[in-house]
């Protein structure tokens, strides 16, 4: 099992189980998130759901041999992307949340961050852009210009720095990201669930609103990207391990 779950009361966590590939996200990873996700939906037993990867690494971002899979009819790639939640999602990020895991992170509505941990949207140096929603949600959750930085540079942000600006919530020492969030899920859930639900529908409400016709511009953009000549360089340079060369067509 790629993505292995176990509950903690009212808590579900989830675990991206795959740390010897760096937690790249292919179609199994996808498929187990978006079990675990409807799970979560679905059980009126729980209340909050973490998602969470291993000592190391919270995921290096999609499987660029493989893919990420088809969408999911209830969550979108990576069984997450797309997902109209009612639940609250804590991610709980150990070493790098790069590429597609720093978009699964941009999902959730609660950060816990360990210090050695950094966020990043590379796609620039690959001759892609973020896809899966990075290129217009890290403008919400981040400073304009420190969102505007990383899309265009490509460089990660440390989680110090993360905290500081307000995207981390909690920075905990190293290995306790997990239960830094398992004690921020257990103050969500001595509250009342429904009424923590109808507050964050609200706040998703006026913070992302409707995302469709955005969502059309970064689906076309990203079609355009992957016919050029720079996406072939770019991720054959990685596969290489070269730096590449782009022509710009």
């Amino acid at each position: 099992m790629l993505v292995e779950t176990s509950r903690h009361g009212h808590v579900l966590v989830v675990r991206i189980a795959r740390e010897e590939k760096r937690n790249a996200l292919n179609a199994e990873i996808s498929a187990g998130i978006d079990d675990a996700m409807n799970t979560l939906e679905d059980d009126p037993e729980l209340w909050c759901a973490i998602i969470t990867g291993g000592a190391n690494v919270f995921s290096a971002g999609a499987d660029l041999a493989r893919g990420t899979g088809t969408p999911t009819p209830r969550g979108g790639y990576l069984g997450l992307i797309r997902r109209h939640r009612t639940k609250p999602l804590i991610a709980a990020v150990e070493g790098f949340a790069v590429g597609g895991g720093m978009e699964l992170v941009l999902c959730c509505d609660l950060v816990v961050a360990s210090r050695g941990a950094s966020f990043g949207l590379p796609e620039v140096k690959r001759g892609l852009m973020p896809d899966y929603g990075g290129a217009f949600r890290s403008a919400r959750v981040l400073p304009v210009n420190v969102a505007r930085e990383m899309l265009l540079t490509g460089v990660n942000l440390s989680a110090e720095r993360a905290e500081r600006l307000g995207f981390v919530n909690l920075l905990t020492d190293n290995g306790g990201a997990l239960t830094g969030a398992l004690q921020l899920a257990e103050a969500i859930c001595a509250n009342a669930p429904l009424a923590v639900r109808e507050a964050l529908h609200l706040f998703d409400h006026e913070v992302n609103g409707d995302e469709t016709e955005i969502w059309e511009h970064s689906d076309a953009a990203h079609e355009r990207l992957l016919a050029t000549n720079d996406v072939r360089e770019g991720i054959g340079a990685f596969f290489e391990r070269r730096t590449p060369t782009w022509t710009g067509t």
